[in-house]
């Protein structure tokens, strides 16, 4: 038998080049050389690396961090992936997330932690990620790849399966998951974690998991690797048969609504929403994500859609006859659980990026990018606009929705404030550029109702996964991000103590954060909710246990204004909206992250949005409470609806 050896080329002074490196190197300088282009604007994808160090990535990647920096002291350049010691690991995350969507996910960090217990600390800033649509890369180490030493610390041992790690958690919550077992299987994963971080429809967390003896473990890698790579992010195109048919369904429409979404301030497309509902005199509600879409005082802003909308844009999403989805993945708070649009004969055009949002609640799909599906859609409906009736009703509710804010912002002088006036007072002493940053409680509600937003990217509320703690940690992200604008944390008393411990992280780099701390003394969103669903705020309150064992006796003596300064940060302490203004100016004018106290009263709501949330409550009960709010709830599901209907 003859066997014939495979035919090969002659090695020439040609043949690539290669450099040895340990695979925990060989990422850090792969990840300093990733580029992304949109529109002709290139951008360094990575601004840095936020870590925790521990016995699984101490050795791998925090000294391929530690020689990046060396050896760019040295040259007296800037490392290629700067690192920031973080002070808890759903923190990093949630830091490098918000920075992704301050920058319209066209930069990101990586984050690394160690083995265990570090790396799942990131589980839940994996699911914000995800959910969220932000792109962030997680680095968390893992055990050992050879198993020399098993089980070793905090390794999962189980008896059905060698090969599970506590990292085998983050594959439902990541777009990508890889682990490297072998250093040759690098740049397959780190390839494989590029194109899915690039791309606006797959975008979310991506996770590598390296193991710890692989990251220290030495291999020749071609120099190519390591060149500079441009990942082009794309704005897909709309189908021309595809626009005609959503312009007939516009067209025929007597009172239509554009819902803006995320998507059109990530797609930059807040100009061509500008001039679009302009031109037609389509009013436009906003979600969550896509608040600021278009500045509070256009002439076709209606504010917020939804539960935690304006009484103008519910009382339009009511009528309408055609909805216009723009960049929006219609959660609950946006369709108000399926009530919002209660029009019999309503139809919809879903304009987005991702076909599973643009199928949604039925009607025409166009999947397209915001921007360009605008243009394409303005060109075909030249000559339509609404009629100067429906014109004229939209302005008349967005201006008695205004007069609900101007009285809802009021103070009295020298008279104890309630959240929304601190709200108020916070937006009228910002700048128009200023952030203001939440996720969690009952102020993204308030927010999402009476911020009135004057910039695109002045209004940063993580409402995809509402995590609480995300606010200190997203806070200094958005500062990162953009160290032009002066950044507003509003966060409650329940958020902060969940995870207040970035305010270290900041002190430590210098980065001005102002946290607007409303102490209210428990859960004022949930409080809020459990009695609307019969449950009279039980567990919601802080507060010591009474002598019939229950908690509610008096309030817990907690100071969180000395927490804050015992974290290294500025702290004033107000009550007063004549102190909160002297406080503002304070913290405007200083360099340093400072901390504004305020007591408020968690039983003031803010303006009704005559709409509706689905809770489910209790179906039987003793208490008569509980029968009460399950006659409402039955009431509001009587006029849920699939939104199935064709256009």
């Amino acid at each position: 038998m003859v066997s014939t050896a495979p035919k090969r080329a002659e090695k020439t002074p040609d043949t690539e080049a290669t450099v040895r490196l340990t695979v925990a190197q060989a990422t850090i300088r792969f990840l300093g050389n990733q580029y992304v282009e949109r529109d002709g604007e290139r951008t360094k994808f990575f601004a840095g690396c936020f870590g925790i160090f521990g016995h699984g990535n101490v050795a791998g990647l925090g000294q391929a961090l530690l020689e990046d920096e060396v050896t760019a002291h040295e040259a007296g350049t800037a490392p290629k992936l700067p690192y920031v010691l973080g002070r808890n690991e759903q923190a990093m995350v949630h830091s490098a997330v918000a920075y992704a969507r301050q920058k319209d996910r066209l930069q990101t960090w990586a984050v690394t932690a160690s083995v265990g217990p570090g790396a799942t600390n990131m589980l839940t800033g994996a699911a914000l990620a995800t959910i969220n649509r932000l792109p962030v890369l997680l680095l968390p180490a893992d055990t050992f790849a050879t198993r020399a030493s098993a089980p070793v610390l905090q390794e999962l041992e189980l008896p059905s399966s060698g090969d599970v790690t506590v990292n085998d958690a983050f594959k439902p919550l990541s777009r990508y998951f890889d682990r490297v077992w072998r250093p040759e299987q690098l740049p397959a994963a780190l390839l494989g974690a590029m194109r899915v971080l690039t791309d606006p429809v797959e975008t979310g967390a991506a996770t590598v998991a390296i193991p710890q003896d692989v990251q220290a473990e030495a291999h020749d890698w071609p120099e190519s690797l390591f060149a500079e790579r441009t990942w082009h992010v794309a704005r897909p195109l709309p189908e021309r048969s595809v626009i005609e048919r959503a312009a007939e369904v516009i067209r025929s429409a007597r009172t239509p609504l554009i819902v803006a979404g995320g998507g059109v301030v990530y797609s930059g497309a807040t100009d061509a929403l500008a001039t679009f509902s302009k031109r037609t005199g389509i009013p436009v509600g906003m979600s969550q994500a896509g608040k600021g879409a278009l500045p509070y005082d256009h002439p076709q802003c209606m504010g917020a859609v939804g539960s935690t909308g304006t009484t103008a844009a519910n009382a339009l999403a009511t009528e309408a006859d055609v909805v216009i989805g723009i960049g929006t993945r219609y959660s609950d708070f946006t369709s108000a659980s399926r009530t919002a649009f209660n029009n019999p004969d309503v139809r919809f055009v879903n304009i987005n990026v991702a076909s599973l949002d643009s199928v949604k609640q039925g009607g025409i799909s166009v999947v397209s990018d915001a921007r360009e599906a605008l243009d394409a859609l303005g060109a075909a409906l030249d000559g339509y606009a609404v009629s100067d009736d429906y014109r004229a009703r939209a302005a008349a509710l967005a201006t008695e929705w205004d007069d609900t804010v101007s009285a809802a912002y009021a103070v009295e002088d020298g008279v104890a404030l309630n959240q929304n006036q601190v709200i108020g007072l916070a937006n009228t002493l910002s700048d128009p550029r200023d952030v203001v940053v939440c996720a969690a409680g009952s102020m993204p509600g308030d927010l999402h109702k009476l911020w009135r937003t004057r910039d695109p990217k002045g209004y940063h509320v993580e409402y995809g996964y509402s995590c609480m703690g995300y606010e200190v940690a997203g806070g200094l992200g958005v500062r990162m991000a953009d160290e032009t604008r002066d950044v507003f944390v509003m966060v409650g008393d329940g958020s902060y103590l969940m995870m207040a411990t970035e305010l270290v992280t900041a002190v430590q780099e210098g980065i001005k954060v102002i946290v607007v701390l409303v102490q209210n003394h428990g859960f004022a969103s949930i409080g809020s909710l459990s009695e609307a669903l019969g449950s009279q705020r039980f567990g919601t309150a802080y507060r010591f246990r009474g002598r019939d064992g229950r908690l509610d006796g008096d309030k817990l003596p907690v100071d969180l204004a000395a927490n804050a300064a015992s974290l290294g940060a500025e702290v004033i302490k107000v009550s007063t909206a004549a102190e909160f203004g002297d406080a503002v100016k304070v913290a405007k004018a200083s360099d340093r992250t400072t901390v504004i106290h305020v007591e408020t009263d968690p039983l003031i709501p803010a303006p009704d949005s005559e709409s509706w949330w689905d809770v489910p409550v209790s179906e039987v009960s003793t208490l008569e409470s509980t029968q009460a709010a399950h006659r409402t709830y039955a009431d509001w599901k009587t006029i849920q609806r699939p939104h199935l209907r064709p256009s």
